[in-house]
């Protein structure tokens, strides 16, 4: 049997992952939120649409979430559940707080649904192709289940242990990689300062040992003013540091480089970043300004 594919959140990763999921076979349902424009492109593909959660919920076998955070996941949550039947599958592909999903997935699993965490890593571009990669929180039965579903989307997908483990791998690698944003946007704004273009610092760094596809997107808007080279937001980035600082703190971890990265893109927020359109290589205008450097 074929399973049926719900999908909630058809944004700008959202939307790549479900035109994938169609073109793989699946039958997809999709709901509308704030912009049509996605959800009108997925339905003359062949998806159908649905007019609430629950009307989703009734027409899926798996429901594919991707939200801002746990807030929004909570909600979400909460409308489908009571009209999912018993061996229904929520697959959660934001960044979330894990304490949040465990409890989702253990008051889930009283009604006999499965919850598995798989967040994303990759951008919109690799969403639309078919290239993302996951990192998957699920017991061994779930995610044989939903991996062939999986692989319509991403390229690679790491199964890392029970529900909340993919969370907790998504944090730390986008500790990783947001950290490598405030780093690149202080080394800019410093060799500004010193009289060293963006330019000439770029000709050094790429090709070299610290160039990586991360610096290569966050560099189109730094080098380049393409506004659009990594779509994600600055207030996304300071949430998963948000996140990842509580998890540290449950875990009895010191960590200071995760609060200071925390802390650039908090500054950046406070001081204006807070739009849907202010992305973190954006970051490197709000350091700028906040050393007295001219855009």
């Amino acid at each position: 049997m074929v399973e049926r594919i719900g999908f909630v959140g058809v944004g700008l990763m959202g939307h790549g992952m479900a035109a994938n999921i169609l073109k793989g076979g699946y039958p997809v349902t999709v709901i509308a939120h704030r912009n049509r424009a996605p959800v009108e492109d997925l339905v003359a593909r062949g998806a159908a649409e649905a007019g609430s959660l629950a009307d989703l919920a009734g027409a899926s076998d798996v429901v594919f979430v991707c939200a801002p955070g746990s807030p929004q996941v909570e909600a979400i949550v909460a409308e489908l559940a009571p009209a999912l039947a018993a061996g229904s599958v929520i697959v959660d592909c934001s960044t979330a707080d894990p304490v949040s999903t465990e409890a989702l997935a253990a008051r889930l699993a009283g009604q006999g649904i499965a919850m598995a965490d798989a967040p994303l890593g990759g951008t919109p571009v690799q969403a639309e192709a078919g290239e993302l990669s996951t990192m998957v929180g699920a017991d061994p039965d779930t995610f044989a289940r939903i991996e062939p579903i999986l692989k319509t989307w991403a390229a690679a997908i790491v199964h890392i242990g029970p529900s909340g483990d993919g969370h907790r791998m998504k944090l730390i690698n986008n500790f990783l990689s947001l950290g490598y944003g405030a780093m690149y946007a202080e080394a800019i704004a410093l060799a500004r300062k010193v009289g060293i273009s963006v330019e000439t610092f770029d000709s050094v760094i790429r090709g070299g040992r610290m160039d990586c596809g991360f610096y290569q997107t966050f560099m189109g808007y730094a080098l380049e003013g393409n506004r659009e080279s990594h779509k994600f937001t600055l207030t996304n980035a300071h949430k998963d540091m948000r996140y990842l600082a509580s998890m540290a703190d449950a875990a009895g971890l010191s960590n200071p480089i995760g609060n200071a990265v925390k802390n650039s893109y908090a500054m950046a927020r406070a001081t204006g970043g807070e739009g849907p359109e202010d992305y973190v290589p954006h970051l490197v205008d709000f350091i700028a300004r906040a050393n007295g450097i001219g855009e």
